[in-house]
């Protein structure tokens, strides 16, 4: 493969090709640019509402297959557990995620029923499961390494940068003409939460700084970057057609 075949020698090496694979694929990828122009319906923004719902729900079940991939050392769970912690509103049931979510969804698919833990009446469709189950399937077979480059460059490096342009895309007045869209939840990843969980992972990850370890960091954080990148382009199929 020819990402293997980059000339690693700095973790900021790493980083900088992983950003770079992200930007191509995801930020100038057809779903933020067409968000982003306000070309949506208001059926195919209530269609990516409901099925990131289900990616969303599921981020948690990712950080636990994380946690029991890497070893049973502080340094490892610990960044892992925090980022969980999180998801769970750090114990205040005010703040869970899927929580903060609902009053996006709500907002753009109120006619669809929500039940009290949060999930809509809705089917899941093949973009999103394929999302999920390719990174739960990547950390099954993940070394601790490997794990924790996955969540950290191949998630938080780049979720507040993407999370933020998504919560921005929301705002286009396109997108606000027949009620306004709660984008809350966006915007609290974008300012606060991401850019913190990735500084946890990245703590971890420069303190392995060998040329084939910088080599392992890469390929499980652009292959989790890209798997989001085809995430987002097959959800964009999948939009166009409702």
């Amino acid at each position: 493969m020819q990402e293997t075949m980059l000339e690693l020698q700095t973790y900021q090496d790493v980083e900088r090709a992983v950003m770079e694979q992200v930007k191509e694929k995801i930020v100038k990828g057809r779903f933020l640019t067409a968000l982003g122009n306000g070309e949506f319906t208001t059926a195919q923004i209530r269609e990516f509402a409901l099925q990131y719902s289900y990616y969303s729900r599921n981020f948690p079940r990712v950080l636990g297959a994380a946690i029991a991939a890497v070893e049973p050392l502080d340094r490892w769970w610990v960044p892992l557990v925090d980022n969980l912690w999180d998801e769970a509103g750090r114990g205040n049931p005010k703040g869970y995620h899927s929580r903060m979510y609902r009053t996006f969804l709500e907002s753009v698919a109120p006619d669809v029923t929500v039940n009290d833990e949060h999930v809509p009446d809705y089917p899941v469709g093949a973009a999103t499961q394929k999302a999920v189950d390719s990174f739960l399937n990547f950390l099954r077979g993940a070394t601790t390494l490997e794990a924790m480059a996955a969540v950290g460059l191949g998630s938080e490096l780049f979720a507040g940068l993407v999370m933020g342009l998504i919560g921005e895309g929301l705002r286009h007045p396109n997108y606000n003409r027949e009620r306004k869209v709660n984008a809350a939840f966006w915007m609290a990843h974008a300012d606060t939460h991401e850019p913190r969980h990735y500084e946890l992972c990245r703590d971890v990850l420069v303190d392995f700084p060998e040329p084939a370890q910088l080599q392992t960091i890469y390929r499980a954080g652009v292959e989790i970057a890209l798997s989001e990148a085809r995430f987002y382009d097959e959800l964009y199929d999948e939009m166009k057609r409702k």
